[in-house]
C-alpha cells in the first residue's frame, strides 16, 4: 500500500498504531484503577459487605466481557473496516486489539438500532462503576472518576473519533470529506453505504 500518497495518509487510523491505542487506554486504566481503589477503600471502611464487593466485581466483569465480546463486537465492531480481513480471527485496531471477531463483517452503516444500543451499552460500560462508588459512599473517588470520566470523554473525541474509519459510529466525527475519500478507496464498503442512501460529495 502506497500511504504517504494516499488521500486520507494521517488523517485516519487506516493502519494500527501503538500509539493510538495508548492515547485511547490511558483514561480508561485511570478510570478503572479509580473505582477499584474506591471499591476496595469501602469495603476496608466497612461502607461494603464481602458480598456486595464480591458481587460489583464479578457484575462488572461479566458485563465487560458481555459487552465487548458480544455486543460491542456485534453492533459496532462488525461495522468497521478492521474486522475486514477475514484471514484474521481478532480484531487488530486501536481501541479492541486481540478482541475476538464473533460476527461476520457487516459494511453497511450502522442502523439507528444499533446506534441506540451502542449509546446505551457504552453508558452501561462508564456509569457502572460511578453509581456503586456513591452507593458505597466513597464520594471523593466518584468525583475523580467523573474527572477522568470526562477526560476520557474529550480525548476520545480529539484523538480517536475524529480519526476512526468505524464512521457511522454515534460518536465518531470524522468530517464528511475524509469519509468520502476514503470510501473511494474502499469499493465494498462504498458500494454497501450508497445502497443505503449514502451520498458522495
Amino acid at each position: 500500500m502506497d500511504c504517504p500518497n494516499c488521500s486520507v495518509f494521517g488523517k485516519l487510523m487506516c493502519r494500527f498504531d501503538i500509539k493510538d491505542t495508548i492515547y485511547f487506554l490511558v483514561p480508561v486504566l485511570a478510570n478503572w484503577i479509580t473505582w477499584l481503589a474506591g471499591i476496595i477503600h469501602g469495603f476496608i471502611n466497612g461502607g461494603l459487605s464481602l458480598f456486595q464487593l464480591i458481587f460489583f466485581f464479578s457484575s462488572y466483569i461479566g458485563y465487560l466481557v458481555f459487552f465487548f465480546q458480544i455486543w460491542e463486537n456485534k453492533i459496532l465492531c462488525s461495522h468497521c473496516p478492521y474486522y475486514a480481513f477475514e484471514n484474521e480471527k481478532t480484531v487488530k485496531c486501536y481501541a479492541n486489539y486481540g478482541l475476538h471477531k464473533a460476527w461476520k463483517y457487516n459494511p453497511v452503516p450502522m442502523s439507528r438500532s444499533e446506534k441506540i444500543q451502542f449509546l446505551i451499552s457504552i453508558s452501561i460500560f462508564a456509569g457502572y462503576p460511578f453509581i456503586f462508588l456513591l452507593l458505597a459512599r466513597m464520594y471523593v473517588y466518584s468525583i475523580f472518576l467523573l474527572i477522568f470520566a470526562l477526560t476520557w470523554i474529550l480525548s476520545m473525541h480529539f484523538l480517536s473519533c475524529s480519526k476512526c474509519p468505524n464512521f457511522s459510529c454515534p460518536l465518531n466525527n470524522v468530517p464528511k470529506d475524509i469519509v468520502d475519500n476514503y470510501l473511494r478507496q474502499n469499493n465494498v464498503m462504498r458500494k454497501a453505504w450508497e445502497e443505503k442512501g449514502y451520498i458522495l460529495d
